[in-house]
């Protein structure tokens, strides 16, 4: 199977790092870089599975968590600790990471500063999150990249072990799935994100069906919403598609 997705909504390593940090509810001036990094490159294996374009920039700051973890593994002797105890190899990372928060939340400011003066349904949520208002007037968080990949890491971890290894001629396609969810959507308003692979019957499948819901994402024909940050994903259909009939 191959379908390589071009996202134009991917993140960066920073945007990666930085949703790690929130979700694992670490405090940024003290980051676990051993947990950090394994979680890091675990995020990496997702993308490499599902087939993602991965900039080269997320295999750099792979290097560099790995470097500044090697360095805090290492043991040092009394005189290079007293040289360098104001010293911690993760001084620059934390300053990259502060520098790029403030940057994301001031451009979100200006976002909303602007669109405060539009009559559109898409607007600014908490930080750098796109909130989103829904035919019933309800309103949500729109999920990140990230998160999206997070509840495909859970759907993969619920797929029975043994369905790993069987061997299962695919008849199915990104197509396929697809208008599998466009069918779905014609019936009900919106579905649960984990809803769509009760019935997947092998990884591939999960794969398959995760591909589609990238794509139909960077279509804008659907949107992913949350009611918080970390809830359970929904999928919708995009309501600007629904205003205009489409």
């Amino acid at each position: 199977m191959s379908y390589k997705v071009k996202l134009n909504i991917f993140e960066g390593p920073l945007d990666l790092l930085l949703f790690l940090i929130k979700k694992e509810k670490i405090d940024i001036y003290d980051i676990p870089v051993a947990r950090v990094t394994e979680q890091y490159l675990e995020y990496l294996k997702l993308m490499k599975l599902l087939d993602l374009e991965i900039a080269g920039e997320f295999l750099v700051m792979a290097a560099t968590l790995m470097h500044i973890k090697s360095k805090m593994l290492l043991p040092q002797d009394e005189t290079e600790l007293e040289a360098e105890e104001e010293e911690d190899p993760r001084e620059e990372l934390v300053r990259r990471l502060l520098e790029y928060k403030k940057y994301k939340e001031a451009a979100a400011h200006l976002q909303r500063m602007q669109e405060e003066h539009k009559n559109v349904f898409l607007r600014k949520g908490a930080g750098d999150r796109e909130k989103v208002v829904t035919d019933d007037g309800m309103e949500y968080f729109e999920a990140s990249l990230f998160d999206l990949i997070t509840a495909f890491r859970k759907v993969l971890q619920e797929v029975p072990r043994k369905t790993f290894h069987r061997v299962i001629k695919n008849k199915f396609t990104v197509g396929d799935k697809i208008h599998e969810i466009y069918h779905i959507l014609a019936k009900q308003s919106r579905m649960l994100f984990s809803s769509l692979f009760s019935n997947a019957k092998d990884k591939d499948e999960v794969v398959v069906i995760f591909l589609a819901i990238l794509e139909l994402v960077k279509m804008r024909e659907i949107l992913t919403i949350q009611k918080d940050f970390f809830a359970e994903i929904e999928i919708v259909r995009n309501p600007e598609l629904v205003k205009s009939g489409q």
